[in-house]
C-alpha cells in the first residue's frame, strides 16, 4: 500500500509542476527565462508545500485518533491551528508584516498555543483532560480571531484576512517551504515514532505500561508532533480543514485497522488528497476563485457526517 501510494504522490507531484492556467511548454517555447521563473518561483513551492502539509494533516489525525481512542478526533482537537490562524493574523494586519511575517507570526501563535495546552492540562494530563484543554483553547483563539476581523485597520484587510483564513496555496514561495517543511518533517518524525506505542495503547494504558511503554512520553511525542505539522501547515496557508479527519479513515483498512501502523500511509495519502485538490482548484473555470480550504471542506464535511450516521 504505501509503494502504491507513494508512486501516486509522485504521480500528483509531477502533474503539479505541470497543470496549471499557464502552459510551460508553450511559454519555454517562447520565453525559457519567464518559464523557468514561473517553474522555480511558483510550481516548485506550491506543489511542494501541498504534498508536505498534506502528510502532516494526514499524520496528524492517524495519530489523534490512535492517542485519543476516537476515530472522529481531528488535528485541530489540540488548538495548534487556530494559534498559527492567530499568529498569521496578528503579524500580518497589526504589525504590517508580510507574507514570510505572518508565517513566522503563524509558527510563534502555534507554539504559544502548545504552551497555553501544557500550562492548562499539566503533565502527565489524561487523555480526556488533554482534550478539554485543547477544546478550551481552540475556542479562546477562535475568540480571538474573530475579535481580529472585527478589529481590522480596513474594510480591505477584512476581505485579505477572511480570504486568507479559507486556505490556499497560491503564489507561496520557496522561502515559505523553506520554513515550514523543516517543521513538518520533524513533526512526522515524532509521530512515526509514537506508531508502536500507540498500537499497544489499544490495549489500555496499564497493559501497555506492562509492555514497556512510557504513556507520559508518547503522549507529549504525539502533541507535540501534531502542533509541529499542523500548525506549520498553517501558518503558511491558512486553515485547510477534514483531512486530518478523513485520510486516517481511509487508509485504516489496509492496515489491519492498527492505529499506530496507520500513521505514514495516512500521510502518503494525506499528500495525495491536497495535493489533488490543489490540482483542482487550479483547473476551474476562469473567473471562479475556489479556495482550497473551501474545497477539501466540501469533499469532507459529507465524509464527517457519514462517520456519525454510521456510528449513530
Amino acid at each position: 500500500m504505501k509503494a502504491g501510494l507513494a508512486l501516486l504522490c509522485l504521480a500528483l507531484a509531477l502533474a503539479s509542476l505541470v497543470l496549471g492556467p499557464v502552459d510551460l511548454a508553450a511559454l519555454w517555447a517562447r520565453d525559457p527565462d519567464l518559464a523557468r521563473s514561473l517553474f522555480i518561483e511558483l510550481r516548485l513551492p506550491r506543489t511542494g508545500l501541498a504534498l508536505a502539509i498534506g502528510a502532516g494533516l494526514g499524520a496528524s489525525g492517524a495519530a489523534a485518533q490512535a492517542f485519543f481512542r476516537n476515530p472522529l478526533a481531528s488535528p485541530d482537537v489540540l488548538g495548534p491551528s487556530s494559534g498559527a490562524a492567530l499568529g498569521a493574523v496578528l503579524a500580518g494586519y497589526f504589525l504590517g508584516a508580510g507574507v514570510i511575517g505572518m508565517a513566522i507570526g503563524g509558527l510563534a501563535g502555534a507554539g504559544l498555543s502548545l504552551l497555553l495546552l501544557l500550562a492548562l492540562a499539566g503533565t502527565g494530563a489524561a487523555a480526556t483532560r488533554l482534550v478539554l484543554a485543547g477544546v478550551a483553547v481552540s475556542m479562546l483563539l477562535g475568540v480571538a480571531i474573530n475579535l481580529s476581523l472585527s478589529l481590522a485597520p480596513s474594510p480591505f484587510a477584512l476581505y485579505d484576512l477572511m480570504f486568507w483564513l479559507m486556505g490556499g496555496l497560491n503564489d507561496r514561495s520557496m522561502t515559505q517551504l523553506a520554513l515550514a517543511a523543516p517543521l513538518i518533517l520533524a513533526g512526522l518524525f515524532l509521530l512515526l515514532r509514537t506508531a508502536p506505542s500507540l498500537d499497544a495503547l489499544t490495549l489500555g494504558e496499564e497493559v501497555a505500561q506492562s509492555l514497556g511503554v512510557g504513556v507520559v512520553s508518547v503522549q507529549w511525542q504525539v502533541v507535540l508532533g501534531i502542533a509541529l505539522a499542523t500548525g506549520a501547515g498553517v501558518a503558511v496557508a491558512g486553515s485547510i480543514g477534514f483531512i486530518g479527519l478523513i485520510v486516517p479513515h481511509l487508509v485504516r483498512p489496509f492496515v489491519g485497522h492498527r492505529p499506530g501502523a496507520a500513521i505514514a500511509p495516512a500521510a502518503l495519502a494525506g499528500a495525495v488528497l491536497l495535493t489533488a485538490a490543489d490540482i483542482a482548484v487550479r483547473l476551474v473555470p476562469a473567473g471562479l476563485d475556489l479556495r482550497l480550504g473551501v474545497l477539501t471542506a466540501l469533499i469532507g464535511a459529507p465524509f464527517f457526517l457519514w462517520l456519525i450516521m454510521g456510528r449513530r
